[in-house]
């Protein structure tokens, strides 16, 4: 892969990126294997698994997906405020790794779910701040950048794809804790790595919480914020959240229910959230400007993941039940393809950013969303034509769920690394890591949405999945073009940042 966007750009990484590159694929190993087998052992009702309903298994996994990514946000504050990145990377990973432990073992439904609690705070801790050391590793920022962030993606998804391979099989032909066991393994090995080469070639990157060190030079015109009115915000949304819950907006007696609750309070959250941002956190007019833009792709990922994350839930229905097996291989591991596809087109992805780069032709990060957006509405025209094949009662080629899967994983690459660059780009230096856990509750929501479409699966009314599909499509189609059609207005709010 070209990593360079001149001839005054280096051409190697910096040795810390590898460090965090393989310290991230034993973390990813863990999650994404783990997540492979999960709705199936949710929904298992003859080899141990709990037995529960697509509506109870689809909100139980869209609440951990979705709790896994909203604890960024606390991860990253309390990296922030009080103990630093490198400290919150280390004690996320064994906090994951203890969850992976209880879930080894038989147990209730209780204690497994306690398990999953630990993963997901873990996650939390780790996730948001290893990304933003990440971003520290190239102050210069730019394409090599963004080529750094292309390399450290190969690992989360050489991770996926190793994860799904051993832990599906395991969960699948030999036995659901087995596969959970797997997990822990793979987090040990991650926090290996991390312990013996994080001191030597991260140097002091993240050891310092970033609110206490000094602004940086580019928030020298923004104000120190104010108190007041980050507490009349809070005081606001609180009273928001009674009012609803007062008016039975809410609702909280089945797993489903809680799912959409938590859902709409997380989206509440989010909206005080850049409210404080943007009128009491002191920050200058360039950066008021740039967190806008921010907004904007969040509000993008959300739907894409919303999309993209249905590769655990609906997609892996649909693999299980109405896709036909080649080989007999376990139908999780069709969630194989997106990393494997990743692994084959990221390094032409990233060349293609840098050879565009070079002819002053990179496109903008809104576009490359819009284009996430068209390429995922393309994968669900695809699987919605499979699902009308599944109609006629035959199992539909496995050729469906592959080309899903690639186009898929094209806008995935032209939108998850660019917006993991963009943001760490873009925002205010002492707010980091709070905003890498904004930019994963993005996919928190994604995720926890995902599940829930999952849950209206019917097996008594197959008919309707092609049009199930088909509403993504139209929709991804509708939000890909307004962002599309917002290109000029965000690359003025950008402010010359590429």
């Amino acid at each position: 892969m070209a990593l360079s966007q001149s001839k005054n750009v280096r051409f190697t990484h910096p040795p810390g990126l590898y460090v965090l590159f393989f310290t991230e694929m034993w973390e990813r190993f863990s999650y994404y294997g783990m997540r492979a087998i999960l709705l199936l052992f949710l929904l298992d009702t003859q080899k141990g698994g709990l037995g529960f309903s697509e509506g109870e298994g689809g909100a139980v996994y869209g609440l951990y997906t979705f709790s896994v990514y909203l604890l960024s946000l606390p991860g990253g504050w309390i990296a922030d405020n009080l103990i630093g990145q490198r400290k919150s990377i280390w004690i996320g990973g064994i906090v994951i790794m203890l969850g992976h432990i209880v879930l080894a073992f038989p147990s209730t439904p209780t204690v497994f779910f306690s398990g999953l609690c630990l993963v997901a705070m873990g996650t939390g801790m780790l996730k948001p701040n290893i990304s933003s050391i990440v971003s520290e590793l190239y102050p210069e920022g730019g394409a090599r950048r963004d080529a750094g962030f292309s390399i450290f993606y190969i690992g989360i998804n050489l991770g996926s794809f190793l994860g799904i391979t051993i832990v599906g099989y395991l969960g699948q032909k030999v036995g659901w804790h087995y596969g959970f066991g797997a997990a822990a393994v793979a987090m040990f090995f991650g926090l290996i790595v991390y312990r013996i080469f994080a001191q030597q070639y991260l140097q002091d990157k993240g050891l310092h919480p970033k609110a206490k060190t000094k602004q940086s030079d580019e928030n020298a015109d923004g104000g120190a914020g104010s108190p007041t009115l980050t507490w009349a915000i809070v005081a606001m949304t609180v009273v928001a959240l009674i009012a609803l819950q007062l008016q039975n907006f809410f609702a909280w007696d089945s797993k489903k229910a809680v799912a959409t609750s938590m859902g709409s309070i997380a989206g509440i959250v989010c909206v005080a959230y850049f409210a404080n941002l943007l009128f009491a956190s002191g920050l200058s007019q360039a950066e008021r400007k740039r967190v806008l833009v921010l907004i904007v792709l969040f509000i993008g990922a959300v739907l894409f993941w919303m999309g993209f994350e249905q590769q655990g839930s609906s997609l892996q229905i649909f693999a299980d039940r109405y896709s036909e097996l080649p080989f007999g291989i376990p139908s999780s591991w069709f969630q194989n393809f997106n990393p494997f596809f990743i692994l084959v087109f990221a390094p032409i992805v990233g060349f293609l950013w840098v050879y565009l780069e070079k002819k002053s032709l990179n496109p903008n990060p809104a576009f490359k969303f819009a284009l996430g957006l068209f390429l995922l509405a393309a994968g669900y025209f695809v699987i919605a034509n499979g699902a009308n094949v599944a109609l006629t009662g035959t199992k539909a080629s496995a050729g469906f769920l592959t080309f899903t899967y690639l186009f898929h994983t094209l806008g995935e690459l032209c939108l998850s690394p660019v917006g993991l660059s963009t943001y760490t780009k873009l925002a205010p230096k002492r707010y980091l890591s709070q905003l890498m856990g904004i930019w994963f509750v993005a996919a928190a929501l994604g995720n926890l949405f995902a599940g829930l479409f999952a849950g209206n699966f019917d097996e008594e009314n197959v008919a309707q999945m092609p049009d199930m599909f088909m509403n993504i499509v139209w929709f991804a189609l509708i939000v890909g073009g307004l962002i599309f059609l917002l290109q000029k207005p965000i690359k003025k709010l950008m402010g010359g940042v590429k």
